[in-house]
């Protein structure tokens, strides 16, 4: 049986991770690997159901971070840890680095106390459990903003004002800087096919499937 790959795609909202996020699915799937495609805050019915209240209900930081971390939770111990038992490669649409990112970063929210909840949250069974990959999406955030407004209706996060997505866009770049290994900068700037292949050539990197 192959062993289960846990892969995140991070970035701002905009910046393209749902389209290459498909692609990279169908991509796995047709060198033989079974997928799950899952997203974050979501992925479970009670996940889901707290990714409404997160997105769409005001509330203060630590509240809104308190759901986050509840609702990985039953992520993790529901969706994510039996596929990657199973052997699948896990693609997640964000994972804890968008916490660090949109609550630390563009709430101003406490990076102790986000640690302190991470590694209470994601530690199971005595083991630490993060991507083995992720895939970061960078793009300046008043491009992103501009695409987002032709995609749809922003929701709570994405009408925020350019200076939120600059402080997220920093703390995910803060984020990457502290984990190299696990992290691959992706210019979404480029065109899709550039993109494409910039997502591609980091997966490869990791030998997970060949030329």
């Amino acid at each position: 049986m192959h062993k289960g790959l846990f892969i995140s795609f991070e970035g701002i909202d905009g910046a393209g991770k749902s389209t290459h996020i498909q692609a990279l699915a169908d991509r796995f799937k047709e060198s033989g690997r079974d997928v799950t495609l899952t997203r974050e805050p979501g992925g479970t019915a009670l996940a889901e159901k707290l990714r409404q209240i997160v997105l769409n209900d005001a509330m203060d930081p630590l509240s809104e971070t308190l759901l986050v971390f509840a609702a990985r939770r039953d992520h993790l111990t529901s969706v994510i840890l039996p596929a990657l038992a199973k052997g699948h490669v896990v693609l997640c649409d964000r994972f804890t680095d968008a916490t660090f990112a949109y609550q630390g970063g563009g709430r101003g929210f406490d990076l102790a106390t986000l640690k302190q909840l991470e590694s209470w949250v994601q530690t199971i069974g005595g083991a630490f459990i993060e991507p083995e990959l992720t895939l970061w999406f960078m793009l300046e955030p008043r491009l992103a903003a501009e695409r987002l407004a032709q995609a749809r209706v922003p929701d709570r996060f994405e009408s925020q004002p350019i200076k939120f997505f600059e402080s997220v866009h920093g703390a995910y770049h803060e984020r990457a800087v502290a984990a190299p290994s696990r992290f691959a900068q992706i210019d979404a700037s480029k065109t899709l096919e550039a993109v494409w292949e910039q997502v591609l050539d980091a997966v490869k990197t990791k030998g997970w499937f060949g030329r």
